[in-house]
This record gives structure tokens, C-alpha cells and sequence, in this order.
């Protein structure tokens, strides 16, 4: 995609986008309601047209090239499989279309189903089948050609958690036998770290940042990317010759900052939830530390999330289950992380950022 923008009316959707995906990567579209990233893949799969700016798919432009001549299949989060068919007829529908040979469908449409393991329930219904069989229909449908591409419009969305975690492993186990380019569309963070390539975040209409999932995750270049992948603490202040002073008060010394700020203007200081250590007693240092309250504990499997209460704000403390240091609600604990879990940020997308975020 070259310089790519896509308006409706007075709404630009998509913004002079550059991005060129990698043939045979799992690439996810990531970020906010709006940001323009289903847009994008409706432009990719011929639903909608740029209005500025070129896209080629192999290297052939497609610009005016209709959805069913482009070498691109499409499953949406719905999935939109035929009640009255079959779980075999629906697998077939795309090659009856195109005149295939009876026999040619029946082999290939055996061969899709034995792909995703539903070869048993070929004679079902859409009806009849869960969400999950009903997903790995839709998966065997679109892929029954061998697109070059195939696209993907948040097609998990619609599962339950558990059920969405295996259907995650079950995609990504398929695309590395196939070799297929997959271009992923989600709002779920997670569900792109775990599946990804490389993921693209979006914000309003362009790329954010571009990289495989721990780039994006231990060296985010924006406070925007910094608080959507992944959470983070963020306290907003001025910036210092070696890191920031927070309007609350709290000294940061940095030793890894994403982005260079210059002392004396406006900056945010950004610590990840899990870099942070509790204790009961005062650190050496007044600096990288904060006296809190424990406002209240939450268990997520293997992690403990602690919610503290440091002076008019909220700070999250994720430590692991086996951690043997255990602090109750009430608690007066000690906050305290190293300089090279410090990230800092220039100030200028802090009310982009942190307009849910009042207490920062």
C-alpha cells in the first residue's frame, strides 16, 4: 500500500498509509475503534477504493479489480456461511461459482475439511455446528482455492475466551503449513502479540509503529503504542537532564528512554505494571520508588495483579503467583522499578492517551 487514503465525506479514514507485507507472514492490524484498520482490509480485498494512492498485490496494481478476480478470500467475524447448505455444500459454493469439475470440488473440498478437522461434519448445518466448527468452516471455505492472501476481519471475536485461545493456536499452526500471507484485523492486544509476525498499530488512519511483537511491546516509540500494547502506569511532568520529576512529586531516573526529550518540557514517565517490585521497607534511594496503599488484589492464573493507591492515584502492580512476598488490602507497601524499566515520552499525545486517565 502506497500513500494510500480512503475519505467518507468529511471523515478520513485512512491517512497517506505505507505498509508492505512480507508474502507468507501473519501480519495483524492492530488498535482502537476507528483507527481505519478494517477499512484498510476492505481495500485490500476490493469492498472499497482508494481515493489517493495505489495497491499492488504481487506485484499487479488492483485498483478497479473486483473482490472475486483478486487473488484475495476474506472471513469475517460473522463468518456469513449459508443456513440452507451444508458444511461441505458451503466449502464448495466457491468452485461451483467458478465452474470447477465435480470431481476436482469433491477432492479439494475433503482435503479443506481434513485441513481444520471437520471432515465428520460435512453433512451438518451451520446450525448445528458451535462457534468454533462453525469458524473452521469458514476457514476451509476461504482457503479451499489457496489464495495468495487471505484476509481476516476480527473472525475471533465472536468465541468465548477459551475457545478464542485455541482457535489463536490452531490459525497460527495453519498459516505456517500453508505459507499463506495472513493479514489479521483485531482490537485485541493480546490476540495479536500471541499470533503475529509482525503487527502494525494503528491511530487515526495511518501506522503507529511496525515490528514483530517484542519490538513493539519492550520498545514502543510512542506514549500511544507504550499504553495499547500492554498496560502501563503513566505519570505526566516535566523532563530532566537524566529522566522526569511527575506533578506528584516522584524523581524517575531513566536509562533506556524511547524518545529524547529535552529538560524542561513537558514529558510523560511510563512503567510497566510487571517491572514493578513491592515492599515493605523504604529503598536506599528517593528516586524510581513511591509509598503506596494496597487498594486491592486480583488473581489471573499464574499472576497477581495488586491495585495501589499512591496519593491521588492508582498504580497497577502485576507480580507472579509464586512470588512468597504477599501484601493484604491496607497494607503500606513500597513501589519501587530500575531505571531501565523507565519509558519516556514527550507530552505531545498525553490528552490522546490519557483522557480516560484523570488521576495521571
Amino acid at each position: 500500500l502506497s500513500n494510500v487514503t480512503k475519505r467518507y465525506g468529511d471523515v478520513v479514514a485512512v491517512n497517506s498509509l505505507n505498509l508492505e507485507i512480507k508474502s507468507g507472514e501473519f501480519l495483524s492490524l492492530l488498535g482502537p475503534s476507528g483507527c481505519g484498520k478494517t477499512t484498510t482490509l476492505r481495500m485490500l480485498a476490493g469492498f472499497e477504493q482508494p481515493d489517493e494512492g495505489f495497491i499492488r498485490i504481487s506485484g499487479e496494481y488492483v485498483q478497479g479489480v473486483p473482490p472475486y478476480k483478486r487473488d484475495v478470500n476474506t472471513i469475517f467475524q460473522h463468518y456469513a456461511l449459508f443456513p440452507h447448505m451444508s458444511v461441505a455444500e458451503n466449502v464448495a459454493y466457491g468452485l461451483k461459482q467458478k465452474g470447477v469439475a465435480k470431481s476436482e470440488i469433491s477432492m479439494k473440498v475433503i482435503e479443506a475439511l481434513d485441513m481444520v478437522q471437520m471432515s465428520k461434519l460435512a453433512g451438518r448445518r451451520p446450525r448445528q455446528l458451535s462457534g468454533g466448527q462453525q469458524q473452521r468452516v469458514a476457514v476451509a471455505r476461504a482457503l479451499i482455492n489457496r489464495p495468495s492472501i487471505l484476509l481476516l476481519d476480527e473472525p475471533l471475536g465472536a468465541l468465548d475466551r477459551k475457545l478464542r485461545e485455541e482457535m489463536q493456536i490452531e490459525l497460527k499452526l495453519l498459516q505456517s503449513r500453508l505459507g499463506i500471507t495472513f493479514i489479521f484485523v483485531t482490537h485485541d492486544q493480546e490476540e495479536a502479540m500471541s499470533m503475529s509476525d509482525r503487527i502494525a498499530i494503528m491511530l487515526d488512519g495511518h501506522v503507529e509503529q511496525l515490528g514483530d511483537p517484542e519490538t513493539v511491546y519492550e520498545h514502543p516509540t510512542s506514549a500511544f503504542v507504550a499504553g495499547f500494547v500492554g498496560r502501563n502506569n503513566f505519570w505526566r511532568g516535566v523532563a530532566t537532564t537524566n529522566g522526569a520529576k511527575a506533578s506528584d512529586g516522584t524523581v524517575f531516573v531513566a536509562t533506556r528512554p524511547e524518545e529524547t526529550v529535552p529538560a524542561g518540557q513537558d514529558a510523560l514517565a511510563a512503567v510497566r505494571p510487571e517491572t514493578i517490585n513491592l515492599s515493605a521497607t523504604k529503598p536506599i534511594s528517593d528516586t524510581n520508588c513511591v509509598s503506596a496503599r494496597v487498594a486491592g488484589v486480583s488473581h489471573f492464573g499464574d499472576v497477581l495483579q495488586y491495585v495501589m493507591t499512591a496519593g491521588s492515584r492508582d498504580l497497577l502492580v502485576q507480580v507472579s503467583r509464586t512470588d512468597p512476598s504477599r501484601f493484604a488490602v491496607g497494607e503500606s507497601v513500597w513501589c519501587a522499578w530500575a531505571a531501565e524499566d523507565v519509558y519516556l515520552f514527550s507530552a505531545r499525545q498525553a490528552d490522546l492517551v490519557l483522557a480516560d486517565t484523570p488521576n495521571v
